[in-house]
């Protein structure tokens, strides 16, 4: 494929392409650009481009940087991606469109009751630990239906499960494995893949993927 003339441009096509190799349509595809540590000048190109949708990893970092650039475009969508304490519940239903970090009952009615306090529903997807690794945040694979049905008693719009496979091992069966949970569970949403392998998650039945470094190359020090 040829190279095309930005970055926001090749992933595109990239996702494009992915998407017809899996028989699906691209716009099926959520690309959130991950902004997490890039300052609002690196981010406005992007929004000149017609990117709308970001991903942010910490609330404070995001209280910081996103107030004046939606104030000037009010069609962005801010997904937090990072993992979230509860005691920032608030802040994060206040400043947030989507979670992606739901992982634990403690954060379920934490953000259960932020949501009735803001009159907001934030879309929430299930991060799950799908690779079990003692380090990584998010759901057990054998806690997931009971968090679930904690999630749908407190009335949160949980709409799919999210991953984070381990690094330097073949990430086809961990996206497979979510595809199937998510499916086993009546969830549309899957929130996986990232800047090195988001065209084997779109393969494998990604609905929005989580891309940084491919869009604003390496992350300042």
């Amino acid at each position: 494929m040829e190279s095309a003339a930005t970055p926001l441009e090749d992933v595109r096509a990239r996702i494009a392409q992915a998407a017809h190799i899996a028989d699906r349509e691209p716009d099926e595809i959520t690309l959130v650009a991950i902004s997490k540590t890039h300052p609002a000048t690196a981010i406005q190109p992007l929004i000149d481009q017609g990117q709308r949708v970001f991903g942010e990893n910490r609330v404070q970092e995001a209280q910081a940087k996103w107030p004046a650039l939606r104030e000037a475009y009010p069609d962005i969508e801010l997904h937090l991606v990072g993992q979230l304490q509860s005691n920032k519940a608030d802040d994060a239903v206040a400043l947030f469109d989507c979670i992606h970090s739901l992982d634990r009952p403690s954060l379920v009615s934490a953000l259960a009751k932020a949501m009735d306090k803001a009159g907001r529903q934030v879309p929430c997807f299930v991060q799950v630990n799908i690779g079990a690794e003692q380090q990584k945040g998010g759901c057990a694979i054998a806690d997931l239906p009971a968090l679930l049905d904690r999630a749908r008693e407190a009335g949160l719009p949980v709409i799919g499960l999210m991953c984070v496979p381990p690094l330097e091992i073949e990430p086809a069966p961990f996206f497979a494995l979510l595809d199937k949970l998510a499916g086993d569970h009546g969830l549309p949403g899957r929130s996986m893949g990232m800047s090195g392998d988001y065209e084997t998650a779109i393969m494998l039945g990604a609905t929005h993927v989580r891309v940084g470094s491919a869009l604003f190359g390496s992350r300042p020090a």
